[in-house]
């Protein structure tokens, strides 16, 4: 199940979500709920869009499966008739220091008001995922905080900033913009477009990106700068350069409008994510594309493989799920460059032959599928990814554990093709007991479980280029894939 929360007003930001939502899951929940505890006294609750009838329609046109828009009574039967939480209502309260910076100085309260209606959202809906919009960034990271804080099961996705031909990001408040101050709001997004430029053309400064995002800004009289700030884009910590990423994020009265604007800011080598079905070539590909770029191939297979001996070595029982769970927090892998294949150590032992072996082969699925053990991967996995330089394969490399590689390959092949390339595979092994009907059922099968696993499931994503390898050969493909790495990051750089 996919949650889109949103407070209505829907536009293409909003149908964005939807749009990926609806490819990513099998069932959809929009919620519309126009929240009044996270808007201060003096803000625009009581004007706020509110066109239920509209956001049904458009709903009902993007394919949602259920919108759930409750009454304020619901919601909170103890609010105060000033429209602010009651003394008797639990809040959540994030962090003080992921509020206290960017919107959260002019907006003092709102956050824990964000907070508790996306904890009371989550709790009603129950969803494996829930989508938000870049545009609100500081959000995005308290959110992300709260579910990790709080244990929650779900994922959260973080969809691009949806912009208007002028640049100009989609929100509901737009509405109240003259066309005149729709053209002076147009300057956000282009004074942070030189902020960027200048920081691709070496500058890593804070105080010196800042500055140029606020001379462009000055060039509009009729726009009221609140703030202009780089922060780390988890812990919205205040960077004084940028390593690797950075949270470049503007807030502005246009008129009586407040609008808010940000892009990210990256510090690092192009990384490749490629997803397709089991027996697509994924892994052959991926190893020969990063030896031809010299790039690092991540190995996210030998990484479950030398966690479960590690578990295996450690005398663990494979469902002991709760002491995996602390073996696994606590190890380290490393993936070292050695030709094709990587060596793969672990805890600062080299275990790239040992990981082969008929034993962890034969437990590694059990292993794999655990959540904890997924999680811990997943965090290791990025963790490669922050100085990016990395090719690395999967069911949801793309969408889930970088989504934001420069380049996504979706790599696929018809069941038949792929059945009738294991069935030589298996010939040439002297196993001749197996038809290729018998394994096109597997595979289709497999393809079945894997695109409906509650963990980490097989989906392409919405940016990902698909390529279709039924008529090509490996060197066919990995010539396609390089091409197109040519064509997407390095003419573009």
């Amino acid at each position: 199940m996919g949650l889109v929360p949103t407070m209505g007003g829907l536009h293409l930001g909003h149908l964005s979500l939807i749009q990926r939502a609806r490819a990513e899951n099998s069932l959809v929940v929009v919620s519309i709920f126009v929240n009044p505890i996270q808007f201060g006294p003096q803000e625009d609750f009581q004007k706020y869009p509110r066109v239920l009838e509209a956001d049904l329609q458009q709903c009902e046109q993007a394919g949602v499966d259920v919108v759930f828009a409750p009454q304020v009574e619901s919601m909170y039967p103890l609010l105060q008739s000033s429209g602010q939480a009651s003394s008797m209502q639990t809040m959540v309260i994030p962090p003080a220091l992921m509020m206290s910076g960017l919107c959260g100085k002019s907006r003092p309260g709102h956050f824990q008001g964000v907070a508790t209606v996306v904890a009371k959202l989550f709790n009603l809906v129950q969803p494996d995922r829930a989508y938000f919009g870049q545009k609100d960034a500081q959000q995005i990271a308290i959110i992300q905080r709260l579910v990790q804080d709080l244990n929650w099961p779900i994922e959260i996705m973080t969809c691009p900033i949806i912009r208007e031909p002028s640049g100009l990001a989609y929100s509901s408040r737009n509405q109240y913009l003259t066309d005149e101050e729709k053209q002076q709001a147009t300057v956000l997004y282009r004074a942070l477009c030189r902020g960027q430029e200048q920081f691709q053309q070496g500058c890593k400064t804070a105080t010196d990106i800042k500055q140029i995002v606020q001379t462009e800004l000055e060039t509009q009289p009729g726009v009221e700068v609140e703030y202009i700030e780089l922060v780390e884009p988890e812990t919205l910590i205040p960077l004084t350069t940028v390593e690797t990423t950075g949270l470049l994020a503007v807030a502005a009265r246009v008129g009586t409008t407040r609008l808010i604007d940000n892009l990210i800011l990256r510090h690092r080598q192009p990384i490749i994510a490629i997803d397709g079905p089991a027996g697509a070539g994924k892994s052959t590909v991926t190893r020969k594309i990063a030896e031809a770029l010299g790039l690092l191939y991540l190995d996210t297979g030998a990484m479950y493989r030398a966690v479960t001996r590690l578990v295996l070595q450690s005398g663990i029982e494979i469902d002991d799920e709760p002491a995996i769970a602390e073996i696994v927090s606590q190890c380290h892998i490393e993936l070292i460059p050695d030709g094709e294949q990587p060596r793969t150590v672990i805890n600062g032992q080299d275990v790239t032959e040992a990981i082969r072996s008929l034993e962890v082969t034969a437990n590694v699925s059990a292993i794999a599928s655990q959540g904890a053990v997924r999680q811990a991967l997943v965090k290791q996995q990025q963790g490669f990814g922050r100085q990016g330089g990395i090719v690395a394969e999967g069911r949801d490399i793309g969408t889930t554990v970088f989504p934001d590689a420069e380049l996504k390959i979706f790599l696929t092949a018809s069941v038949q093709e792929r059945a009738k390339r294991r069935l030589l595979e298996l010939h040439a092994q002297g196993q001749t007991d197996i038809t290729q009907e018998q394994l096109e059922q597997n595979i289709a099968q497999r393809d079945q479980l894997d695109s409906n696993r509650a963990i980490s499931p097989l989906r392409k994503a919405i940016d990902a280029i698909e390529v279709e390898t039924d008529n090509l050969t490996i060197d066919q493909v990995i010539q396609r894939i390089v091409s197109l790495y040519r064509e997407t990051i390095i003419n573009n750089s």
